[in-house]
């Protein structure tokens, strides 16, 4: 009898190890046993390498894969096994059969755990993604968050801030992310009364990104500027925070602070996350150029960057010549870019930042020039070039932009000479904006430093240090040994 047991229990192994890959069914076996680990003694950080190791192994997710995984961490006929298989599509459903009798080998300690159906719920929430089966997707993005709402354990909130990110993505796909942002705002509530502050710091982001998608820049300011400030816990989302913050600055013309959120998202963000960057690096051109600065070339010559930043590359070469013209036909020739990035309406801005360049120009060129032969240059279009040039000049004058006068009765423009701009507190504040940026950058590091729980605790015992002393001095023999050789 025992015999015809074992037997019975061996040969499905075999069939199902035949039928799926086995690299990654063992992996995925490994994840649960670490999340089970970090389950048991409350230690998010192993929760955290299991998610990470989880997207390690996210393009080789099967059908098939993922029934067996089920089969393995949930009890077969529960209603978490149920409710989870049923989102995957139908396919291997007699291998499925067959890996039954293995599965219920398994403890029964795995199927209680609410972080495995919650990591169950991720892993097939991901696979529907990549299947590009967004229904689906958006179906177990529901149930998933309508389970999580019902648990009350801590060590699922880092679980449950990557459940938060595909279940806003999964309706993004779908065009419907508008509907929920109600449940967004809910889950947000709940997190801060809950302390959950890596969950709070990932639904702020959904919930700009959302109000953001919709153009509603009034909204998204409000909910930031009172929504509570904490530490950044996850580096990923600090940085998408950064960016949607410079994004709000630049639609309220809050350039000198944009510039600065923009650019410091652009440099944390991983060398992974290319299409970030970039879009990280559009918004830094134009907020630049709307400052009156000129972004250096080794910006758009970036790695895997420089077709995607070709068009806000001319764009910068018409700005910085000031050719009135030329900005024209950039912003013609690449309108369909500009729109689908979101930035034409900040590009129309920088019509008169063309202008007051191509003015500067003239003014360092020219020490006299006549109105018309300015408006000639600018290459105004409109009905009275001359009045508009008058205007234009008189503007600048007054804003500081350029050091000249205005002859109204004979219609010229008189530039003054150029000056020491050492003379000037200007290079004192471009070394004080350095220091501060290299002094800002240190504090950061010095921040972001982690060190191992208690080791300030842990003292070194005198068996452990004789052995360490006794290996050191062995190795300085053994390197006196070999000078001597060389020698």
């Amino acid at each position: 009898m025992t015999q015809d047991v074992e037997m019975h229990d061996t040969q499905p192994l075999s069939i199902s190890l035949s039928s799926v890959d086995p690299p990654t069914l063992k992996h995925l076996k490994e994840i649960a046993s670490l999340l089970e680990t970090g389950s048991y003694t409350k230690e998010a950080r192993r929760i955290s390498r299991a998610i990470r190791l989880t997207f390690a192994v996210r393009r080789k997710l099967t059908a098939r894969v993922l029934h067996f995984f089920l089969d393995y961490a949930l009890t077969p006929g529960s209603e978490a096994h149920g409710k989870i298989s049923a989102f995957l599509p139908k396919g291997g459903e007699h291998e499925m059969e067959v890996d039954t009798a293995t599965s219920a080998v398994q403890p029964s300690g795995k199927s209680t755990l609410p972080e495995l159906e919650i990591f169950c719920y991720l892993i097939v929430l991901l696979f529907l993604i990549d299947q590009k089966l967004h229904n689906e997707a958006k179906a177990c993005a529901s149930a998933s968050i309508a389970r999580l709402k019902s648990l009350k354990r801590r060590v699922a909130d880092v679980l449950a801030s990557k459940l938060y990110s595909f279940y806003s993505l999964s309706y993004e796909l779908t065009g419907d992310l508008a509907e929920i942002r109600g449940e967004l705002l809910t889950l947000h509530r709940l997190t801060t009364l809950h302390h959950d502050e890596l969950g709070q710091e990932t639904l702020l982001n959904l919930l700009l990104r959302n109000y953001l998608h919709y153009n509603l820049y009034d909204q998204a300011e409000k909910l930031r500027s009172k929504a509570p400030s904490f530490g950044a816990h996850s580096n990923q989302q600090h940085c998408r925070h950064l960016f949607y913050v410079g994004k709000i600055q630049t639609i309220q013309l809050e350039y000198t602070d944009a510039k600065e959120s923009l650019l410091q998202a652009a440099r944390k963000a991983p060398i992974a996350a290319r299409g970030f960057r970039i879009q990280c690096n559009k918004w830094a051109v134009i907020v630049r150029l709307l400052l009156g600065e000129i972004p250096e070339r080794t910006m758009f010559m970036q790695k895997g960057m420089e077709k995607a930043l070709r068009p806000y590359f001319e764009l910068t070469n018409a700005v910085r010549i000031g050719d009135l013209e030329l900005f024209r036909g950039v912003t013609e020739k690449f309108s369909s870019t500009f729109d689908k990035d979101r930035t034409h309406n900040l590009i129309v801005r920088l019509r008169h930042n063309v202008i007051r360049t191509g003015l500067r120009n003239i003014s360092i060129s020219y020490s006299r020039i006549s109105l018309s032969d300015v408006a000639k240059k600018l290459r105004l279009d409109s009905p009275n070039p001359v009045a508009d040039a008058e205007s234009i000049v008189a503007k600048a004058i007054r804003d500081g932009a350029i050091d000249a006068t205005l002859d109204h009765g004979n219609g010229w423009m008189l530039s003054k000479e150029t000056g020491d701009i050492y003379s000037t507190t200007e290079p004192q504040s471009a070394f004080d904006s350095r220091i501060a940026f290299c002094l800002n950058m240190h504090n950061e590091a010095v921040r972001a430093l982690r060190y191992p729980p208690n080791s300030h605790k842990e003292k070194e015992s005198a068996e452990k240090r004789r052995e360490r002393q006794q290996q050191e001095q062995e190795l300085a023999k053994h390197i006196a040994e070999e000078e001597d050789d060389d020698f």
